[in-house]
């Protein structure tokens, strides 16, 4: 059995907790023993990207102490998470007491899809639900980690689920952060016109790996009324199963 320990951002644990549940559900049908520290916290993203350097350094030995001493995989719903733990820790803590505990958890994290496909070997969950889909891209996942045929395949071998491609499907969703409050003009023009494409599709729903930026475009949803709405991957198989 292969063991696993999660690590769920901040505002999903806070907001959206079910996702949590579910992709402990999925894991568990996939053949996984899951393992949960109650006391983890950020991995210190939105403090680097909003300038806040020395905060983040607190917070980034603090998620290293949490997992990096753990010989099991570490799986999160996030390519946006495990992307900067990825592709920044190692500059940020060269040469510092801590870079081999960095060297040992970057081997083993994974984000959610790319673990279920690429680590699993399991694309097939013998799910089963009849909905309209379409996918978004996210710039975490597709950039930082360069996941885009795994969430796909996880997608497509559940019976019953249409996808339809949306025109710009890589394109940003416009929150990155901080940036959806600085530049909100532009932020707000950027989701209007991936909500616009997704709807073009005719989908019940937009489904990504991340919930950063589901939980910008459900707001822009709401607030314009548009006819569709948002779902992470792992709710959307854990729905399925």
């Amino acid at each position: 059995m292969t063991e696993v320990d999660i690590f769920i951002p901040c505002f999903i644990d806070q907001l959206f907790p079910e996702t949590g549940f579910n992709m402990v559900k999925v894991l568990e049908k996939a053949g996984c023993k899951v393992h949960y520290n109650p006391n983890q916290t950020c991995c210190g993203q939105p403090a680097f990207n909003a300038g806040y350097w020395k905060e983040m350094d607190d917070v980034g030995k603090k998620f290293l102490a949490d997992f990096a001493n753990s010989d099991r995989y570490v799986v999160g719903p996030s390519g946006s998470c495990v992307g900067f733990v990825r592709n920044f820790y190692g500059t940020l803590y060269a040469n510092t007491p801590v870079h081999n505990y960095y060297k040992g958890l970057r081997k083993n994290l994974f984000e959610f899809s790319e673990f279920m496909v690429d680590v699993l070997k399991v694309d097939n969950l013998g799910g089963k639900l009849k909905a309209k889909i379409t996918y978004h891209d996210a710039c975490g996942a597709l950039r930082e980690c360069k996941i885009k045929e795994a969430p796909r395949r996880l997608l497509n071998n559940i019976e019953g689920l249409e996808i339809v491609e949306m025109v710009d499907s890589e394109t940003c969703c416009g929150f990155g952060g901080t940036f959806a409050v600085k530049f909100e003009p532009i932020s707000t023009g950027m989701a209007d016109s991936k909500v616009n494409n997704a709807i073009a599709t005719g989908a019940e729903y937009i489904v990504s790996t991340d919930y950063s930026c589901l939980m910008h475009l459900q707001a822009y949803i709401d607030k314009q009324q548009k006819p569709i709405k948002v779902l992470h991957i792992a709710d959307l198989l854990a729905m399925s199963i």
